[in-house]
């Protein structure tokens, strides 16, 4: 059987429009106040990432209650957790660059590219058949969809992932599909 994975892309908080890496803000508020709930069939797993933006995007949707999935955790980024790129870049522009260039660096003290990549792929292909809706993180998504693709690792600062849109991704045994979403609501 097949495994249908939806990642939905948490609304918009502070770090994610200052380009900082997320310090688990708050959700700034939708910009219209309208947003349509979602309601997934009850056969459907919900999860989501344990951040406080997924959290409450999963609530905005009407969700609440959803089970935080420790795999679905945005990239560990030590020491430069809500700091701006723009600021690291000034002041450690080699860090920087390492970090943009080679998917095993981590000179933030935290977590690679590579490893988020097999983090999230390991979570992919652990799936049981079935739907599932993950309120992910963008980099989650980035790296999940970089996976089914079977994508370079370069790949992965390509990939433009929107707040509140979905990408559904299905597949089993390593061979997925990806069909890129509109947006929620």
């Amino acid at each position: 059987m097949t495994v249908h994975l939806t990642l939905i892309a948490p609304a918009m908080n502070a770090a994610l429009r200052e380009a900082r890496f997320d310090d688990d803000g708050p959700l700034e508020p939708v910009r219209d106040g309208r947003v349509s709930p979602l309601c997934p069939a009850r056969w459907v797993r919900t999860v989501r990432s344990p951040s406080t933006r997924c959290r409450e995007t999963a609530e905005l949707l009407g969700l609440a209650g959803v089970a935080a999935e420790a795999a679905l955790a945005g990239c560990a980024m030590g020491r430069w957790r809500g700091r701006g790129l723009d600021e690291l870049t000034a002041e450690e522009p080699e860090s920087v660059a390492s970090w943009l260039s080679d998917p095993d660096a981590a000179p933030h003290g935290g977590e690679s590219l590579r490893e988020l990549r097999e983090r999230v792929a390991a979570w992919m292909e652990a799936q049981e058949p079935g739907t599932v809706f993950a309120f992910a993180e963008p980099d989650v998504i980035r790296a999940a969809v970089a996976h089914a693709l079977g994508a370079p690792e370069a790949a992965f600062w390509r990939l433009d992932v929107r707040p509140l849109h979905g990408v559904e991704l299905s597949g089993r045994a390593g061979r997925w599909n990806v069909r890129l979403g509109a947006p929620l609501g």
